[in-house]
């Protein structure tokens, strides 16, 4: 390499190779103050240490100085204690769009974000990250998982955990294991042959233990070759404790903890929630019974406080990180906006053939000074779809929709039009915009237990209610306050809740019965979509509206010692039928120099509790899609969707984005990217199929109970590269704002130095990708796939400027788990090492020799 000009420095994540340093938040010897503390207890207070004392925590010991340990869902933002707006949570992009900037340092940040957000709110544990692999395109939770590739997968999660941990707060890896889809997810028995096992589905989880040392494991609720994961020895004790050195507390999912003696000889330590579990006084008597021996419970035991002293829980053990060392003074928003506008994914980028101009220069970015007119379209335009359904919802302070971002943004002479065109929701949305509202929690006589603010019309509690509400006094919860109609028309308000619902606006009773009955095979999606009652209502704009949903429910619990309340109260604006509404859009685009249409999903197909029948944006979002695009060549599409949809227009527009599920910051983020201000940084973490029948794994429906993961090591690109059919767009593709040339790459045994030069005429990223590929020279060749991704790193240049880096390969990219050696076995010869800019898209190839 002489004779260059000089290179850049750059900015590389191939230090995340390296094991975890021993002063890794967790390398403390707390054994004295731990056996300590387990000398004070009895059996019975042992046992009461491994079930929660409620939906969240812990009990405390003041006797030996432990506080209760409090838990939150937290993959994206921590939530609490309490699932409400009273204390609002930062939202942070989707797991899908935190592995699309393929940047540990910054799910490191992300992560150290959230452990300060979790200090906040008294959180110790957070219940994440989630890094199941996207076997099928099909698995309704994949947004809330990261990758179809388990060291992609492992990398983020390992940057997400020293964040968090970094922080001082735990993190529980999740779920442990073979949680891959949501289809019968309590009982399924996934079967899982060792190989494939290994290689893939364990590995996230290996390389978090062995590079992050996380504090806690989730055990998931599903079999594994016939033994549920929170009793499976093999796995947990034998893999995850003995082979792997994992010495933090394992928790089950919620409600997973089925048998008292096979959970505990298991590896389980705690099961959640409380306080009726498996464990608790049954394990007591197991111990008096001599099923089990103390010694047993006093394994558990240990980890729990061993927990605690990290966590800062138990008094006469300095916490795992100084709080005053702790970083703090980070600005969410700002930490939300980056990783969103990092993660957005530039699919497509091309002139626009037909405009008048003519030109060879892409459509983006956008020249805001050359815009007059822009046409912003699309019901997830204005009503953004921010997060995930399910567990892992917060309640942002605020939320700024793609729409209010472009108006922010643009200049005031750009005029910015909207048009919903084809709204795919099938039920309505939260009452949000224009209504003022508060939660009045009432007891039997009327009296007042509490008042809380809300973000929008969705009241709910899950696990605790607020301060001064118990289930024995509550008898009512209203939602009251005011309502101000931005337009006048007949406008659409629904109430939803199993219970009696009555709904007063101004001086009219507009409803007064019976809410639907909860549905659904999944619990948690039942409790979470109750049916909904739809009311028209004529209302004048800028008319402010007294209004009250009184809700009396039938029930406040899900099981013992689940308190749960879920009602809610929607709003639609007044809309034309879905004809007119398309058809509005289409003037609106074809007045416009710009056309921004966003698509979406919806939480009806895609969210926990259920897997995706298809892979179709709903209702009549494709038509909109392309009859705008023939209306106006500048035609932006923005995919709103945590995992894969069909786009089969994607040809017919110059441009598409995913935007993933964004967070609060959504808007702003996205017209940092349209406009130029920053490039879309984000390259594909899962392969999108331009056909569901396309996809090779699609089978995520249990046949008696047993899932089959008859494809083997074949998922994801790995399985793409066996068939004849291409996919839209290939694991790793990304577009930006520049062009790159991969210069020269040179290997050692252990790792790869690339260079790249910034071709363009503006400053950029790139993500630099290793795959090894095996030649006709290994050895003893086993079956595997064609490549398979060994490495990767960010990079930065200015125009014209060269960058280099090096990137690891590390020795498990030439192994492969051994079934009759019962562990991993190197393959010795010649591998091409392949680099570029996708799994399809390779620039250079170099080789290398392993011995």
């Amino acid at each position: 390499m002489t004779d260059q000009p000089p290179t850049r420095p750059t900015t590389a994540s191939a230090p995340h190779y390296a094991p975890a340093p021993d002063s890794a938040p967790c390398s403390r010897d707390y054994s004295a103050v731990v056996e300590r503390a387990l000398g004070a207890l009895d059996l019975d207070a042992k046992v009461r240490l491994l079930s929660g004392q409620d939906m969240w925590s812990l009990p405390a010991v003041p006797a030996i100085g432990l506080r209760s340990l409090v838990m939150s869902d937290g993959p994206i933002g921590v939530r609490g204690r309490y699932w409400s707006a009273e204390d609002p949570s930062v939202a942070l992009p989707s797991p899908t769009a935190l592995a699309a900037t393929w940047d540990p340092e910054l799910a490191r940040r992300a992560g150290q974000l959230l452990a300060q957000e979790a200090r906040r709110k008294g959180v110790h544990v957070l219940l994440a990250p989630t890094v199941n692999l996207h076997r099928s395109p099909l698995g309704g939770r994949h947004f809330e998982c990261y990758s179809e590739d388990p060291l992609l997968t492992g990398v983020i999660g390992a940057g997400y955990v020293r964040g968090v941990q970094e922080g001082g707060v735990g993190t529980t890896v999740k779920h442990f294991v073979g949680n891959d889809a949501e289809t019968d997810r309590f009982t399924v028995d996934n079967r899982i042959a060792p190989r494939p096992l290994r290689e893939l589905y364990l590995a996230p989880f290996e390389h978090i233990v062995g590079h992050a040392r996380p504090w806690g494991v989730m055990t998931a609720y599903n079999k594994v070759n016939g033994t549920t994961m929170t009793e499976h020895h093999r796995l947990v004790t034998e893999v995850l404790r003995g082979e792997w050195g994992f010495d933090g507390v394992n928790v089950s999912d919620w409600t997973a903890a089925r048998h008292t003696v096979r959970a505990l000889r298991g590896g389980l330590d705690v099961a959640m929630p409380g306080p009726r579990t498996v464990f608790g006084a049954p394990l007591a008597a197991a111990v008096r019974a001599g099923e089990v021996a103390e010694s047993e419970v006093d394994a558990a035991v240990r980890r729990v406080l061993l927990l605690a002293a990290r966590a800062g829980a138990l008094d006469g053990a300095p916490p795992a990180v100084d709080p005053a060392e702790a970083p703090r003074g980070i600005d969410g928003r700002a930490v939300a906006r980056e990783v969103a506008r990092r993660a957005v994914v530039l699919l497509r980028n091309e002139p626009a053939e037909r405009a008048p101009e003519g030109g060879s220069r892409p459509v983006l970015p956008l020249d805001a000074a050359a815009l007059r007119r822009v046409a912003v379209i699309g019901a997830a335009a204005r009503d953004a779809r921010v997060l995930g359904g399910g567990s892992a919802t917060v309640f942002p302070a605020r939320i700024v929709s793609p729409l209010a971002g472009l108006r922010a943004a643009l200049p005031d002479d750009v005029e910015v039009v909207f048009a919903t065109g084809a709204d795919p929701r099938t039920r309505v949305p939260h009452a949000r915009d224009g209504f003022t509202l508060t939660a009045r929690y009432l007891a039997a006589d009327g009296r007042l237990l509490a008042q809380t603010p809300q973000f929008d019309g969705h009241v709910q509690a899950l696990g605790s209610f607020p301060d001064g509400v118990t289930r024995r006094d509550l008898h009512a919860v209203e939602l009251t306050g005011s309502f101000t109609p931005r337009t006048s028309g007949t406008h659409t308000l629904t109430v939803a809740g199993t219970g009696r619902l009555r709904l007063t606006v101004g001086d009219a009773v507009l409803f007064d019965g019976e809410g639907a009955k909860l549905a659904g095979a999944d619990p948690f999606e039942a409790f979470m979509q109750p049916g909904e009652h739809r009311i028209s209502a004529d209302l004048a704009a800028g008319q402010e509206l007294p209004l009250t949903l009184r809700f009396v429910p039938h029930s406040l619990g899900l099981g013992e010692g689940m308190d749960a309340l879920n009602f809610a109260l929607g709003h639609g604006e007044p809309q034309l039928d879905d004809d007119a509404e398309i058809a509005e859009a289409v003037r609106a685009a074809a007045g416009a120099d710009a056309a921004v249409v966003v698509v979406a999903t919806t939480e009806e197909v895609e969210s926990e509790g259920f897997d995706r029948t298809d892979l179709r944006l709903p209702g009549r979002q494709d038509e909109l899609v392309a009859r705008v695009a023939a209306a106006n060549p500048r035609t932006i599409v923005v995919v709103n969707s945590g995992s894969p949809v069909e786009m089969p227009w994607r040809d017919e527009v110059p441009a598409v984005l995913l935007s993933w599920f964004p967070g609060q910051e959504a808007g702003a983020a996205l017209a940092d990217v349209l406009l130029g201000a920053h490039e879309p940084g984000g390259r594909l973490p899962a392969t999108w199929p331009a056909r569901l029948a396309d996809a090779p794994v699609t089978t995520v429906t249990p046949t008696d109970g047993t899932l089959d993961y008859a494809e083997g090591l074949f998922i994801g690109y790995r399985a793409w590269q066996r068939t004849t059919v291409a996919p839209a767009y290939p694991f790793g593709h990304g577009l930006g704002y520049t062009d790159w040339e991969y210069e020269c790459a040179d290997t050692t045994p252990d790792s790869v130095r690339v260079r790249v030069r910034n071709t363009g005429d503006r400053p950029g990223r790139e993500v630099v990708q290793i795959y090894l590929a095996p030649t006709g020279d290994t050895s003893e060749a086993p079956e595997r796939p064609v490549r398979w991704l060994a490495g990767f790193a960010t990079v930065e240049a200015g125009p014209g400027e060269s960058a280099e880096v090096e990137i690891p390969l590390p020795g498990r990219a030439f192994e492969i788990w051994s079934e009759p050696d019962d562990g991993w076995r190197r393959i010795p010869g010649t591998y091409a090492v392949e680099v570029g800019r996708s799994s399809s898209d390779l620039r250079l190839t170099a080789r290398v020799t392993a011995e």
